[in-house]
């Protein structure tokens, strides 16, 4: 798996995840409703971190060549995963859609995948700048 088949994937799972909170917030007064949210960063973090705990930051990614590192290519193909909230209850109907908050969410999720779209772009141009020299 190389580092575009990651962006694609995040990609993909980003949405995924617009689609899983706009279903929420259309969802939001409806009798006994559960909202829906989308797992992959944490199984991703996983995968790259190989100790079963989700980490944050850059340095806890480990790619490259030392002994710690992660060998992209031998990574598992990481899905997100579609999951209902079944914990919480926000009405006394049953619903648990907090429609400000699946509004927050619905923007962080549009923020992220901009980013992961302009990465992909910025690594295509210096690849095109690479090969083509200008």
């Amino acid at each position: 798996m190389n580092v575009f088949q990651l962006l694609q994937s995040s990609i993909n799972a980003s949405t995924l995840r617009q689609s899983v909170y706009a279903n929420n917030i259309a969802n939001a007064e409806t009798p006994g409703y559960k909202r829906q949210d989308v797992a992959f960063e944490s199984y991703l973090q996983n995968a790259l971190s190989g100790t079963g705990q989700a980490l944050m930051g850059q340095y806890h990614i480990p790619v490259g060549t030392d002994e710690n590192s992660v060998n992209l290519n031998a990574l598992p193909n990481v899905t997100p995963v579609v999951y209902t909230d079944n914990s919480t209850t926000v009405d006394n109907n049953g619903n648990n859609v907090d429609i400000t908050q699946e509004m927050t969410l619905l923007a962080e999720n549009q923020v992220r995948y901009d980013t992961l779209v302009q990465d992909v772009s910025d690594r295509i141009t210096r690849l095109r700048t690479a090969i083509t020299g200008s």
